[in-house]
């Protein structure tokens, strides 16, 4: 009874830590997109005349440094939304290949890919940047969908081919006998099985896109190209940075993904996890 009851505690106090750690920058991140221009540095715990001006100007375009907000919050969403396509698409072809159709050597091209995962992304930098550049494709909103779609997709096809692996196969032999069709196969069996999977994986890549700031930095320089992640680095270039806009930017750009997230979680949850260990 007493060790059930350390361990309880001792998870408690963990949960907590977490919980705060997690918390405590987000309310500093809110309360400064409350707070007046004015008492930006006064330090209190809950601004004494709390505002929404702050959102006002950034949904207005009130500040130069957003002066083209909604068109840089058209280019991630568009990014994100492409990837997410291409990415599923990819690998729900890809691993139908490789668990139904059973493609020689599929299994260990789909092994192999996970391999690209021993670089770091960060030194892909300039080899991916060279490669844009030789096809003409440098500040390209599509340079940046295709160099996530590149680090997505191996991800993807690991997860769903797993998640395949455990729809049992005899649904597919009783289908053939019936006449099926690879493509009635896939459309009436595979997909339907498959849709936990499919939008995990949709999420995922859609949220990858949608926060990356290293490659849309690298590859894209047109205000009206690049993503809100890397405008919002712009903040940071003035020696006096609006810190309080920057908060409430920030809070807008945070909402998309947050409602995607909490819309599909247990599809997030499931759909990952189904994956997770071969069958």
């Amino acid at each position: 009874m007493m060790r059930k009851r350390r361990h309880f505690l001792s998870s408690a106090a963990i949960g907590i830590v977490l919980l705060l750690w997690t918390l405590v920058p987000i309310y500093h991140m809110v309360i400064m997109a409350l707070t007046p221009v004015s008492e930006s540095f006064a330090g209190r715990v809950w601004p004494e005349h709390p505002t929404l001006d702050n959102f006002i100007v950034t949904l207005t375009q009130g500040h130069h440094f957003l002066r083209n907000f909604w068109q840089q919050m058209f280019n991630s969403a568009f990014v994100a939304i492409t990837v997410a396509v291409f990415v599923l698409a990819i690998g729900t072809f890809t691993s139908f290949s490789i668990s139904r159709l059973r493609v020689k050597g599929g299994r260990f091209v789909a092994e192999l890919a996970l391999l690209t995962y021993l670089i770091p992304a960060a030194f892909l930098t300039i080899p991916m940047y060279k490669i844009m550049v030789e096809y003409g494709l440098v500040n390209s909103r599509w340079a940046l969908i295709l160099v996530m779609v590149a680090f997505a997709t191996p991800y993807a096809i690991s997860v769903m081919k797993q998640s395949s692996d455990k729809i049992p196969y005899e649904l597919d032999e009783a289908a053939r006998m019936d006449g099926a069709s690879p493509l009635q196969l896939f459309r009436l069996i595979y997909l339907p099985l498959m849709a936990p999977s499919l939008v995990a994986i949709g999420t995922y890549a859609l949220l990858l896109a949608w926060n990356e700031y290293l490659y849309a930095l690298v590859l894209l320089s047109s205000p009206t190209e690049v993503t809100l992640p890397v405008a919002l680095g712009n903040f940071l270039s003035s020696d006096d940075a609006p810190w309080n806009l920057l908060m409430a930017t920030g809070i807008v750009y945070s909402l998309p993904p947050v409602a995607i997230y909490y819309a599909f979680r247990r599809y997030m949850v499931g759909g990952l996890t189904s994956g997770a260990v071969k069958g």
